[in-house]
């Protein structure tokens, strides 16, 4: 017998119709806290995680038989008052504690409030329209901004503001490491930037200010630039997409029934600055790029052993796609890619990537990737549904407890079995973008378009892409949203038993 339960993964709102005691997965005994303790958060927090954590396995504290008693078990709980800081202590070697060189888990994170997380993973934000990253200026602790990009109907869109622009001051204040969140992304929704100038690697500040406002529930398209190039004859389909949202599945096949149109036989899939998203998403960009057959392994799912054994090698396995669900496919049957992706391309962006290694040739131009490999699932207090977030049962969850969880519970596999990337996918043409030469996305000189058209052609003609201000950053806009570089699986959850 086969049970189905629909799983909220990372963003999207999916439905179950079974009862609830079909929806529990088989844990055997758990702990339970003493009558009368202050600690429900913490509870709830060691429970989700002991049934669902990648790491499980490997952390001491959630192990099965940690606990001998419940009053051991409740003395663990209130040893740590601080919910978020349980959180992390729990993880397994958490970059919130370790830091970057000694970190194991990166991605995971907890939210106070379980409404806001669901909707920033849903791609609904309050956004004014400019995509940024920010970077220390060297010897200080001053943090100028520059933009890479600005939303479509957004209100920067209707603003003096544009990629390649830089900024160094928020309301007059200077931006430091120490005021940017509170500033840039604190509860302010207007701000006034005061924007700089780049001469001779230095930064200067400007009398020129751009005032912006957030608009509540944003959604970004996120096909930015879908367009034919035609290169020396040669049709080459470019696609500058920026974030992998199922919502918009149906407007990425129409853009690719357009390259098919026009007879592109090369692609260019720029995402530079995609974080990530959907993983279905994600296979059917891939089978648009590749091909349809269905027989085809895209990539398969690894969780922790007490969860891996339980889901059925259908669930586990995802193939090439030749349907949206909604429409055929419109594959441009490729046997090779140009793929310009850097730091800022993360989980789903590399999931493209490495799917499509095993099948074609994966030209990848740019900089090393982030290395997000693992997926997660949105988790709240709600044990009877396993702790998984399902907004039809809003009335379920615990009223008591706010937190919201988003640990890292699975990691996907190509074809060929490969999945270790943590260090990031390293380029095959090395490039970095340059502050002081943008160029304009989508142009034909724009510098990484450029190399990936010039190895396309086999032009010979010489271009300079000497690199004379790297454009590095210690965090970027999109990182700094509820939905970060968050991966998410979208489909039934299927069990053996």
């Amino acid at each position: 017998m086969k049970k189905y339960l629909y799983l909220f993964f990372g963003a999207t709102l999916l439905f179950t119709s079974c009862s609830s005691d079909d929806n529990e997965i088989n844990n055997g005994p758990t702990p339970d806290p003493e009558p009368g303790a202050d600690v429900t958060a913490q509870n709830f927090m060691w429970q989700a995680m002991n049934l669902w954590y990648f790491w499980q396995g490997d952390v001491e504290d959630l192990a099965d038989d940690r606990f001998s008693t419940n009053a051991e078990y409740t003395a663990f709980l209130e040893a740590n008052a601080n919910a978020e800081n349980f959180f992390y202590s729990i993880c397994n070697r958490h970059e919130e504690i370790f830091g970057d060189d000694n970190a194991i888990d990166r991605f995971s994170f907890a939210n106070d409030d379980y409404s806001e997380l669901v909707s920033g993973l849903s791609g609904i934000s309050q956004s004014n329209g400019v995509e940024f990253r920010l970077s220390l200026i060297s010897g200080t602790e001053n943090v100028f901004g520059y933009v890479l990009y600005i939303w479509p109907d957004s209100d920067a869109s209707t603003k003096d503001i544009q990629r390649g622009e830089f900024f160094t001051r928020v309301d007059g204040t200077q931006l430091t490491i120490n005021n940017y969140r509170n500033l840039l992304f604190g509860d302010n929704s207007t701000y006034t930037l005061g924007m700089a100038t780049v001469t001779d690697n230095t930064i200067s500040d400007s009398a020129k200010e751009v005032e912006l406002t957030k608009i509540e529930n944003q959604v970004e398209d996120p096909i930015l630039i879908a367009e034919t190039l035609d290169v020396n004859g040669t049709k080459v389909a470019y696609l500058m997409y920026n974030r992998f949202l199922s919502s918009f599945d149906e407007d990425l096949n129409a853009a690719f029934a357009k390259f098919v149109a026009d007879g592109a036989t090369e692609l260019v899939l720029d995402m530079r600055y995609n974080p990530g998203g959907s993983v279905n998403t994600s296979r059917l960009l891939a089978s648009m790029v590749y091909g349809t057959n269905t027989g085809e392994i895209y990539i398969k799912q690894r969780w922790n052993d007490k969860i891996q054994v339980q889901f059925s090698e259908e669930f586990l396995t995802d193939y090439f796609a030749n349907s949206t669900g909604t429409s055929a496919i419109n594959s441009l049957n490729l046997d090779r890619v140009f793929v310009i992706a850097t730091g800022d391309s993360a989980s789903a962006s590399e999931l493209v990537m490495n799917g499509l290694d095993p099948y074609i040739d994966v030209i990848h131009i740019g900089e090393t990737t982030r290395g997000k490999n693992e997926f997660s699932i949105t988790l709240v207090d709600d044990p009877e549904n396993s702790f998984i977030y399902n907004s039809d049962r809003e009335g379920n969850i615990n009223a008591e407890n706010s937190w919201g969880l988003q640990p890292l519970v699975g990691r996907n596999e190509n074809a060929d079995g490969f999945y270790d990337y943590t260090n990031g996918l390293a380029p095959d043409i090395a490039l970095e973008e340059d502050l002081t030469n943008f160029g304009v996305l989508g142009d034909v000189n724009e510098p990484l378009l450029a190399r990936a058209l010039q190895e396309i052609t086999g032009s010979s003609a010489k271009i300079d892409f000497t690199v004379e201000m790297p454009a590095e950053s210690f965090t970027s806009s999109r990182l700094e949203t509820p939905i970060k570089d968050n991966m998410y699986l979208e489909k039934p959850l299927q069990l053996n038993n």
